[in-house]
């Protein structure tokens, strides 16, 4: 079971690489390169260019979601003696300890989904709202449910993860076969599949600063001994920020 948890944890790690450098490839250089194309150069290069790269960047997603899932049950939800799941239980834990977490992954995508489909012209409150529902998550988790802090962190991340998973196959990746199918008809794309799926990915690459840090940082003290209502705002406001400054410096990069 070990060797198997090292294995799937090795798939989970090299597949969200994969995964995230391509969405940092799309957001921060082809998002400054594309529009430096005139229509016949993006006839010719987006057809060849943007399927090669969705096809990994779609499967380095479903490799990630479906390793982290089975993370989830082999360190949380079967968690030989339940202890990481529940700060200082020794029993195994059942389906109605997890169930509400678990759920929630799933639940999370629509309440995310639906925020911004009601809000659409008022994204910025959308944006605030979806943050508070990430700390209404930790919240329940953590003080109704009595998960570990350890656990609230990692289960806080697979929201994210769930919802950024399910913007790639559900929302960007039709949207961009369209997109594709238009540019190589010499079409003009749908102002609407365009918009979604640009906005779709930098939602992704907002959420995936944090998801990075609490997914990889579970184990550090100087983590988990923050009030962690306070440490997962202070992370949301931070990443947040820093992604705002790295998309302004990936405007002003030039090319030769």
């Amino acid at each position: 079971m070990e060797l198997f948890e090292l294995a799937d944890r090795w798939v989970h790690f090299v597949a969200g690489v994969v995964w995230i450098g391509i969405l940092y490839f799309f957001n921060w250089v082809n998002s400054a390169f594309a529009p430096t194309m005139d229509a016949e150069t993006k006839k010719k290069v987006v057809p060849e260019l943007m399927p090669r790269a969705l096809w990994w960047f779609r499967w380095g997603a479903a490799f990630t979601w479906i390793t982290g899932f089975l993370l989830l049950f082999l360190v949380y939800y079967h968690g030989y003696d339940g202890a990481n799941l529940f700060e200082g239980q020794h029993a195994p834990p059942t389906a109605a300890d997890w169930g509400p977490g678990l759920a929630g992954l799933f639940v999370g995508f629509v309440v995310y989904d639906q925020l911004f489909k009601q809000l659409k012209g008022q994204h910025a409150v959308a944006v605030g709202i979806w943050g508070a529902v990430a700390l209404g998550f930790a919240w329940y988790l953590r003080d109704v449910q009595g998960f570990s802090t350890r656990a609230t962190y990692i289960h806080v991340a697979a929201l994210f993860g769930t919802a950024m998973a399910a913007n790639v196959w559900m929302r960007i990746w039709p949207a961009q076969k369209r997109i594709i199918t238009a540019i190589k008809n010499g079409e003009a794309p749908n102002g609407d599949d365009v918009a979604l799926a640009g906005l779709r990915s930098k939602h992704n690459t907002y959420m995936s600063v944090s998801l990075l840090l609490f997914m990889v940082s579970v184990h550090q003290d100087s983590l988990l001994s923050m009030n962690y209502l306070a440490a997962i705002a202070g992370v949301l406001a931070i990443s947040f920020g820093a992604t705002w400054l790295l998309y302004r410096k990936a405007k002003t990069v030039p090319g030769f």
